[in-house]
């Protein structure tokens, strides 16, 4: 399959998915979310990630939620759907899936296993899907399935695979796979600005939620060679991130939602919470501090 790469460069946030208190998808909130975020110029979305709780929603779930945001997404914007699942069977469904309806590419979490399995995995991907593919490295957490870096470069090196999310801080790596002509998205939010200079040729992020505009910013800084300014935009995300970390992640980028922004996109299907409305009310001031001044995008 013949890939234009530069059709699926740019800024990607990894969407959060609402929910209602039952569990099942809100549609609604995530379109309203979704509509919110191309407001702000970003390039489109990356769905079903851990930010958007892909792995935890049933494939039927799954699938309803691509259909939905493919439904919202306006023309020229991109949507890349994470397929990744527990049964091989069902990732490979859920990427017939998204061909059959509209997504423009598709990315995996390697599965459990080592090199052997990965590499065949992701070689079906690419041969029996008509989508591109984006590889997902994280060896933070999946060690096993890429044993040296070359192991990595030779998945890229393959047909149909039009880049790689690379949430790593070895940006020597990353600057030797974006010369192999991929896309490589810088995925450590706190180092975009390192990985676009490096040669990253976008990035997906978990962050992009809450700081659409800056981050963006920070692509548009180093469009032009303006890296002081794009220094400038990452330290405000980093301690914005810093904040984030301090108290249960997803709990958190949905109450930084709900609060900064009056979208309720419901809660967290692994079921982590704050510890009490007073830890909530810490994390939100926290955040406001950061911000500054009223509630809106950076």
């Amino acid at each position: 399959m013949k890939v234009n790469h530069s059709d699926l460069m740019g800024i990607y946030p990894a969407l959060l998915t609402g929910l209602q208190a039952n569990g099942d998808l809100a549609e609604a909130a995530t379109v309203g979310w979704l509509e919110t975020l191309f407001r702000t110029g970003i390039d489109g979305v990356y769905v079903g990630g851990s930010t958007g709780e892909g792995m935890r929603l049933s494939e039927e779930q799954r699938k309803r939620l691509l259909t939905c945001i493919v439904g919202a997404t306006p023309p020229g914007k991109k949507v890349i759907v994470q397929v990744g699942a527990a049964e091989k069977e069902s990732a490979f469904r859920l990427a017939a899936h998204a061909a059959e309806n509209g997504a423009d590419a598709i990315s995996s979490l390697p599965p459990p296993g080592g090199w052997e399995e990965v590499s065949a995995y992701y070689k079906r991907l690419a041969e029996q899907i008509a989508l591109p593919l984006v590889i997902y490295y994280f060896p933070e957490i999946t060690p096993a399935a890429f044993p040296t870096e070359q192991h990595l470069r030779r998945l890229c090196d393959m047909e149909g695979v039009a880049g790689v999310k690379f949430t790593d801080y070895n940006l020597f790596l990353l600057q030797q796979l974006a010369e192999m002509g991929i896309v490589a998205y810088n995925g450590r939010d706190e180092v975009l600005a390192a990985g676009l200079l490096m040669g990253a040729s976008g990035g997906i992020g978990s962050t992009y939620n809450l700081l659409p505009t800056c981050i963006t910013g920070i692509a548009r800084a180093a469009e032009v060679g303006n890296w002081r300014e794009a220094q400038r935009l990452q330290v405000r995300v980093n301690r914005i991130l810093q904040v984030m970390l301090k108290y249960p992640y997803l709990p958190a980028l949905k109450s930084a939602c709900r609060h900064l922004f009056g979208l309720d996109l419901g809660g967290v299907l692994d079921g982590s919470r704050f510890r009490d409305v007073a830890e909530e009310a810490s994390f939100l001031k926290e955040l406001e501090d950061c911000y500054g001044e009223a509630p809106r995008f950076e």
